[in-house]
């Protein structure tokens, strides 16, 4: 080991921090990106969005309908289009067309059923 303490060697980790930063302002920009391809994602930060969504889920005693899993606790529930609405109002304000769904069902099977082309 002594033989490497002389060579003068860059440290490994002194430009980590750099290197990440990128990362987050990416993430805001494709948020941004997401809205301009798809103006109805505003739609999800409405109040009256808000209201119908908590509505569905105090209905479903925040049960996932997937997996029955408990999904109480900010961001553990998410309500989720049955049918996807695609831009649709009359879809995305159907209230029979909504449940309430877990975080993980939500983010990774019901994703995947869609991706399948399962869904619409």
């Amino acid at each position: 080991m002594g033989k490497l303490a002389g060579r003068g060697l860059p440290p490994r980790l002194g430009s980590a921090p750099t290197r990440f930063a990128p990362v987050q302002s990416e993430n805001k920009s494709r948020t941004v990106m997401r809205r301009e391809v798809s103006p109805h994602r505003k739609l999800y930060s409405t109040a009256r969005w808000q209201k119908l969504s908590l509505k569905v889920r105090v209905a479903a005693n925040f049960r996932c309908e997937m997996c029955s899993k408990l999904a109480l606790g900010k961001g553990q529930s998410v309500t989720d289009h049955k049918i996807p609405h695609r831009g649709d109002p009359a879809l995305f304000w159907d209230e029979l067309n909504l449940q309430c769904l877990c975080k993980g069902c939500h983010d990774k099977t019901k994703q995947r059923e869609e991706a399948a082309g399962l869904h619409g």
